[in-house]
């Protein structure tokens, strides 16, 4: 069915840290949400975190949050859920979003909790990669539709 991957908060759900959300308007996702491809996640509302929590940035290979507990655990957590999921459900892509301690396929926040970007994965995406699901951010749509029309000849 090529079902994807998409951040919840991309697709105007309220689970970011902060109860907001980050929906992010695409034509490649308007179609995809039009042919019932997505599956949403948030692997840190499936690792066991609230809606709202404290921010949480990535500190010596740890999560620890602005309140200085450490959830690494129920990050791990959301990121073995999410692939049992990808498993289940024979997922070989992601839109993931940006910069999130779990999501992010490309930068991270350094833990300074100072707005700080850093080169490196959110623990979900990391799992996802190493699994070979590819996993893009929302920055990069363009890019995610090219790669699912060439792999999945369709859309």
């Amino acid at each position: 069915m090529n079902q994807v991957f998409v951040s919840s908060c991309l697709l105007g759900e309220s689970v970011r840290y902060d109860a907001s959300s980050r929906k992010y308007h695409h034509p490649f996702l308007e179609e995809l949400i039009f042919r019932k491809l997505i599956i949403s996640i948030c692997p840190e509302v499936l690792g066991g975190l609230s809606v709202p929590r404290p921010a949480a940035e990535f500190s010596q290979n740890r999560v620890i949050n602005i309140t200085q507990v450490d959830v690494t655990a129920e990050f791990n957590r959301g990121a073995k859920l999410t692939w049992d999921q990808a498993l289940k459900h024979q997922v070989k892509m992601a839109i993931l979003k940006a910069n999130s301690p779990s999501c992010s396929n490309h930068q991270i926040y350094d833990g300074s909790f100072q707005g700080k970007l850093i080169t490196g994965k959110g623990i979900t995406a990391e799992l996802l990669i190493k699994n070979g699901i590819r996993v893009f951010n929302e920055l990069q749509l363009d890019k995610a539709q090219r790669y699912y029309q060439e792999n999945y000849k369709a859309l």
